[in-house]
């Protein structure tokens, strides 16, 4: 087995998956798998760093966690209080205030980062 070393380039990235995919079934306890978890945990860190994904913005955010979880429209005017005020939302008309940053974060376990971040709202159409 190659020796346990820091990933810093995409040729170390390669290797380091071609190590985990091959270590992939070993059974845990043994000092393969304790390798496969080394290795994973490095790999992790190197893609964070070398290709690092944005935090989505407020109503991204709570369209992904509706979608994952199944909510729905109607769900989101319960948690904020009223259909008009969700759609507004949902449709960049209005801002969260922090009182539906909060509900959202408890109920929804939306991380509380992600709903207080600047975003833009949609320009108001005019007749």
């Amino acid at each position: 087995m190659p020796e346990l070393k820091p990933i810093r380039t995409d040729a170390d990235h390669d290797a380091a998956v071609r190590e985990i995919e091959r270590l992939w079934d070993a059974e845990p306890g043994t000092p393969e798998h304790d390798r496969l978890e080394i290795l994973g945990t490095l790999a992790d860190a190197y893609e964070a760093t070398r290709w690092p994904i944005d935090a989505p913005d407020p109503v991204e955010a709570i369209k992904a966690r509706m979608d994952a979880a199944g909510y729905t429209q109607a769900d989101l005017s319960r948690l904020l209080g009223s259909r008009p005020r969700a759609s507004e939302v949902l449709n960049r008309q209005r801002r969260l205030t922090v009182e539906m940053a909060w509900k959202l974060h408890e109920a929804w376990a939306i991380p509380a980062e992600s709903l207080i971040r600047p975003y833009k709202l949609r320009a108001p159409e005019t007749p």
